[in-house]
Parts: C-alpha cells; structure tokens; sequence
C-alpha cells in the first residue's frame, strides 16, 4: 500500500469514527452500493472519445462548447497553438491538478468511499488528490471564506427519488474552484474569474448496477448558459480489485514553462523548442559571454 493511500485510508477511518460514533450508528443498508473500482465509460457506443468533457460528441472542436465569443476566440487560439506543437492553454503538463469539473473524466481508477457525514472520491493518479462531498447537513461558509482550491468545496445531499426508503441518487454542488482550470485536454476554457458552479446527480443504472452515472452541468462567466454533459463509469467487476501504484506526474516530466512559453528538455539535459521558429527564453538576468 502506497503512503498515500494508507493516509487516505486512515483520513477515511476517522471520518467514520467522528461522523458515526458507532457501527450500529450508520444503516449501509440504506445508502446505494457505490463500492468497488470505478473506470471511465465513454459514450452510449462505447466509445473513449480522447477523455472528452462530453463523452457524447467527438473530442475537440465538435464538443461545441456554449462558449461566449470572448471564450470562444480564447479556445480557437489554443487549438491553433496545440495544432503548431504548443500545450495551448491546458496547465496540466506541468502537474498542477485538472480541477473541478475535469477530474471526474477518471483517467485511471476512482473509488467511492460512502460514509453518512463525507462521501470520498478517490482517484488513482497522484496530481487528482481527493475529493470530499460533505453529506452532514452542512451549507457553504458565509462569503465563501475558504482558501479556493483545485477541486473545490462539495456540499451533498442524499435523494430517495423513487420513495422505497433507501437513497439512490447523491446530489452535489462544487464552489470555491481555483485557476488555471480547463474542462479537459483539448482545452476548453473556463473563466479565469474562478466563481464556477458545479452540480452534479451522482446515480447508478436502474437496468444495470455496475454502470454509474454523472450528470454534470457547469455554471460559468465563459458560457452563454449552463453546460451539461453526461459522464458515466463502469465498475470493474471483482471481489479483489486490483488499485496499480500511482503515477506521479512529475517523474520524467520534461516539459519547462519559462514565461508564456513551454519548451522541452532532451535526453542531453538541454533545452528544445516544441513549436517551428518558437523563440528561445529572454536571458536579460544571466551574463552574456561577450560581457
């Protein structure tokens, strides 16, 4: 078991201790089965369209995002930058977290960890961290006074939909996201103002329990309405799932933003171009050898 992993465990643990007080304290039996390992479905075809925020529609372009103009030109011109060799406006090949909403396109494993007081989200790659949906009964801080991160502040509410007694869908809304966030590797924009809102409807299929649904819809500055898309995993079907070590995006790396630009470290220790004609990095604070 990996340090991370055994602290998130532990993290997990006293959870259930604070939130539950005792065994006989939480009812399982009235929560859905979200258990178990957790991978990206794709679209109703089967289909891993390139890890699209839509998985519905082809990745890239055809996403159609409801993008205002401003946001519009914005992701124009990072495709136009992707297409010459550049990372356009995706931070994420420096290792800083995908964010809110992003994450929940799984790359790799994600587990769900249901507790009455937090329902954890667990993802296997190192730069996803996790995510806590609190379930206590809570609301959102007074002006939102929290220090914004990656995957921001979740509040969830559990829904008996159908009336049988037992909770069947989690209802969530994210606040307090930071930037740079793009919606996935194409990289659709998200306002740099940071005051997105994000609900989801978090359920699993009436004719199928081993396929999960997502309904994601996104609130942002950089749309002309809201955007939504319906994500949807598949569970791995074992009694001992396997979780792989996880992958830390910075080993090997060799990817260097200096200023607005992103070159490459070859095999040599030397810095390369990724784009034709691209510039080299301004060098007005090192000595030159003609001085």
């Amino acid at each position: 078991m990996s340090v991370r992993r055994s602290i998130g465990a532990t993290a997990i643990a006293a959870g259930l201790l604070m939130t539950v007080g005792s065994a006989a304290a939480y009812d399982e039996s009235k929560y859905p089965d979200f258990s178990g390992y957790w991978r990206r479905a794709g679209s109703v075809r089967g289909e891993l369209r390139g890890a699209a925020f839509d998985p519905s529609k082809p990745f890239g372009r055809e996403q159609k995002p409801p993008l205002t103009p401003e946001y519009q030109a914005i992701y124009e011109a990072n495709l136009d930058d992707m297409a010459k060799g550049g990372q356009g406006i995706d931070p994420t090949y420096t290792c800083l977290s995908p964010g809110m909403p992003r994450v929940m396109i799984p790359y790799q494993g994600m587990e769900i960890v249901v507790t009455p007081g937090t329902t954890y989200v667990l993802f296997q790659r190192d730069w996803d961290f996790n995510r806590h949906i609190y379930t206590d009964g809570r609301g959102f801080p007074a002006d939102m006074a929290l220090e914004p991160r990656y995957l921001g502040y979740s509040i969830g509410k559990w829904l008996d939909t159908d009336g049988d007694g037992r909770f069947d869908t989690l209802e969530v809304e994210t606040r307090g996201m930071k930037g740079p966030r793009v919606y996935d590797a194409s990289g659709i924009p998200l306002h740099t103002d940071s005051e997105t809102i994000v609900q989801e409807r978090i359920y699993l299929d009436k004719a199928d329990p081993k396929l999960m649904h997502n309904d994601i819809t996104t609130i942002d500055h950089a749309l002309t309405r809201p955007w939504t898309v319906k994500q949807a995993y598949r569970r791995v079907v074992s009694d001992k799932p396997i979780w792989f070590p996880h992958e830390v995006c910075g080993e090997g790396n060799n990817h260097v933003g200096i200023g607005k630009e992103n070159y490459f470290l070859s095999a040599d220790g030397y810095l390369m171009p990724t784009k034709k004609d691209q510039p080299p990095p301004d060098l007005r604070y090192f000595k030159k050898d003609n001085q």
